[in-house]
């Protein structure tokens, strides 16, 4: 603990005051005298009056130790009294306060501890009732919890801003298989509470889905859905169904969607295997045409009876050679059928009026053009990828507006045959069969966006058909696609869904109201963040001169809570020897990492573990300097705002002795497990953390920016390394 203050501003005043007192002795004394007994007393004082000085300056240690007792006892207790006072505030359960003071705060403390016993025993009565009250919706939520466990499917719950606030362990487990670093991170970069779905899913897409099930909640449906197929980054095929999560008060006014339910399905193998089996029979369709045609004019001849012996063996061989021959040829497609398979996209029946609706906002918001609907028929139902559709509709309306100007667009929609016709209208330039198919083969782009996909792939995706065609009299010209149409029974299944009134369940999380856009992280409050809490265990205590990570382990904080399942802990080689010296206190012997990854291997994924978080550790300026020197070897830059626990500590209580992680814990009652481990010592920080948190808010630190600035006045601020 540094010296305070006051003491030395006491002591200075004490020893200036003693000082004062002897000069004023003397003079009085020298008063009294005769000039001639004056000069006499001087005369032998003066060669001893360095020693009256020193025997001054001695006369004061005892005094100095006198004042730092009785300021320690009298003074700084009560100041320590009330920091004890705070934390019993914000504890959950009260501990002894372990007082050192005079008699009179002592007694006091120990009052304060009764009084916190009482309100502990209050708490818990008062938690009591609220559960005998709240027993039918803990049952509820059991059986939820339940549900979601037991469901084979995956479930993912999102807020509007794409941020989850739920998941099954489903959802978990498939998580993991898209992550680029199963066995680092488990796919914990991907799928968290508080994480931003878009790090799996195209932004875009989802809005899309968003955007449709708004659509048909205009016309009133009571259990709109959506649904859209995607690849991941490991090229497996999801397709998701997406479901509204809606207010409470939805029925007293316009229909609000609070967030979105994710339910998805890997749909790679059933694809794959369906694709095989297509391949499989066009082969033997197509490839067997002229073995079949052989081997029924050999059958002919056969059957005539002058045939001699010669003639009949020879078509008997030709028989022979083609079953051998087909026989071969569906044990080599067999054999290649898994190699190349190009998966399937799975089609949607859509209403063909919201289709329509997208395309027109789509192109009136990319190319500033009008664009009219004719043929708005609600009966028209289709089969379609309606977010490639549209991109497709979207770029060729581009291609028109930025090489021949077109002024306006129409779009139409009937039904022809079996299957529907959408044109694109317009009225211009006439252009060539040349460029019409220039612009069908072309990558779809959009600016810097771009996707693999053309307008022909979207075509055949759908199983149909697009051309370009002149209306001469009209002067007009226009792409038509031929699109296929819901079956009769699909149709029937969507429009009694219009007509259903009935509202599904809902369940209310806080985290729905959340918003990434309300302030700038800086001005945001504390309760509010999400911090990722880390540890390193190292192969020594200077980074500087060589020393490695060989343990790293985080836990995050999302709304106030700690995620204990959602860890990150891996064990690092550090490319050189453990010194024997360390290995009594972490535990990590040399044996233990070997053929582990490096730091450069495990640190991207723990950068995505910790992406858009507040990253917080005990003694911060020690494990952030590992993680700043791998800049160079990682090409990644730790630029998170990061929060120091003992930092904060000293902020909160700047009358404590000691500030060490260990003591914290216990000065807030908090089980110490796992020290000196990455993760034990990460969870412990980050009860820490949520301890400290209303105690700075009770002090006004409220936000990021006004607790990064108060633990930079501290003391302990000055630590380098």
């Amino acid at each position: 603990m540094r010296t305070d203050r006051r003491l030395i501003q006491a002591f200075a005043v004490v020893s200036i005051a003693t000082l004062l007192w002897l000069l004023l002795t003397m003079g009085l004394i020298a008063a009294t005298l005769e000039r001639r007994q004056f000069d006499l007393l001087a005369e032998h004082l003066m060669p001893s009056l360095t020693l009256v000085g020193l025997t001054w300056a001695l006369g004061l240690v005892p005094i100095a130790a006198t004042l730092r007792w009785l300021f320690r006892r009298f003074a700084t207790a009560p100041a320590r009294l009330l920091e004890q006072t705070r934390v019993l505030l914000a504890a959950p359960a009260a501990a002894p306060l372990n007082h050192q003071g005079s008699t009179e705060t002592q007694a006091l403390a120990e009052a304060i501890f009764e009084l916190a016993s009482q309100r502990d025993a209050l708490r818990e009565d008062v938690a009591a009732k609220i559960t005998e009250a709240s027993l039918s919706v803990q049952q509820e939520k059991n059986r939820l919890a339940a549900l979601m466990s037991e469901l084979t499917q995956s479930v993912v719950v999102c807020n509007l801003d794409g941020r989850i606030i739920l998941y099954n362990n489903r959802a978990r487990l498939q998580f993991k298989t898209m992550s680029q670093a199963p066995t680092l991170s488990g796919g914990a970069e991907l799928l968290g509470i508080g994480r931003s779905i878009y790090a799996v899913f195209e932004r875009q897409l989802v809005a899309h889905a968003l955007e449709s099930i708004q659509q048909r909640i205009s016309r009133g449906a009571g259990s709109p859905s959506a649904q859209f197929v995607t690849t991941t980054q490991t090229g497996q095929l999801l397709k998701v169904q997406m479901a509204p999560v809606r207010s409470v008060d939805a029925a007293a006014g316009p229909v609000e969607i609070s967030g979105f339910v994710l339910m998805l399905d890997n749909v790679t193998r059933a694809f794959e295997e369906e694709y095989l089996r297509d391949q499989l029979l066009h082969g033997l369709t197509e490839g067997s045409r002229s073995s079949l045609a052989s081997i029924q004019a050999a059958v002919e001849m056969l059957a005539f009876p002058d045939l001699d012996a010669p003639m009949r063996e020879r078509f008997l061989a030709v028989v022979r050679e083609e079953v051998t021959s087909m026989s071969g040829r569906i044990a080599t497609m067999t054999q290649q059928a898994t190699e190349g398979l190009k998966a399937r996209w799975p089609l949607e029946e859509m209403l063909g009026a919201d289709v329509l609706l997208a395309t027109q906002r789509r192109i009136e918001a990319r190319n500033k053009r009008p664009v009219t609907l004719e043929n708005l028929d609600a009966s028209i139902w289709l089969k379609v990828d309606s977010f490639s559709l549209t991109q497709a509709l979207d770029y060729l309306a581009m291609r028109l507006v930025d090489e021949f100007d077109v002024r306006f667009f129409r779009l139409r929609l009937q039904v022809s045959g079996v299957r529907a016709q959408l044109d694109l209208i317009w009225t211009g330039q006439v252009m060539s069969t040349e460029t019409v198919m220039s612009w069908e083969m072309d990558p779809i782009r959009f600016g810097a966006e771009s996707t693999p996909l053309t307008v022909r792939d979207v075509v055949e995706r759908h199983g149909g058909e697009m051309w370009f065609e002149r209306e001469r009299v009209r002067h007009e010209a226009f792409f038509r696609f031929l699109l296929p149409l819901a079956s009769m029974q699909e149709q029937l299944e969507a429009t009694l869904l219009l007509q259903n009134e009935s509202r599904p369940e809902y369940y209310d999380f806080d985290l729905f109201q959340s918003s990434d856009q309300t302030s700038a992280l800086d001005d945001r409050l504390l309760s509010e963040l999400i911090y990722t809490v880390f540890d390193t265990e190292t192969t020594g205590l200077n980074p500087s001169q060589g020393d490695e990570i060989i343990q790293l382990g985080a836990a995050r904080i999302v709304n106030g809570k700690l995620l204990r399942q959602e860890s990150f802990e891996q064990l690092v080689n550090p490319g050189r020897l453990i010194p024997a010296a360390g290995i009594p206190i972490h535990g990590i012997t040399q044996d233990m990492v070997e053929g582990k990854p490096d730091i450069t291997e495990v640190l991207p994924a723990f950068y995505a573990f910790a992406q858009d978080t507040v990253l917080v550790a005990h003694n911060a300026a020690f494990d952030m300097k590992f993680l700043q020197l791998q800049e160079i070897h990682t090409d990644l830059v730790f630029n998170h705002p990061v929060l120091d626990t003992l930092l904060l500590s000293a902020v909160v209580h700047p009358n404590q002795e000691s500030h060490g992680l260990e003591t914290i814990a216990e000065r807030f009652n908090i089980a110490v497990l796992g020290r000196h481990t990455a993760l034990g010592d990460a969870m412990v920080t980050a009860e820490v953390l949520l301890r400290l948190i209303p105690l700075l808010q009770a002090m006004g630190i409220k936000t990021l920016r006004q607790a990064r600035e108060a633990s930079q006045k501290t003391y302990y601020a000055r630590l380098k390394y």
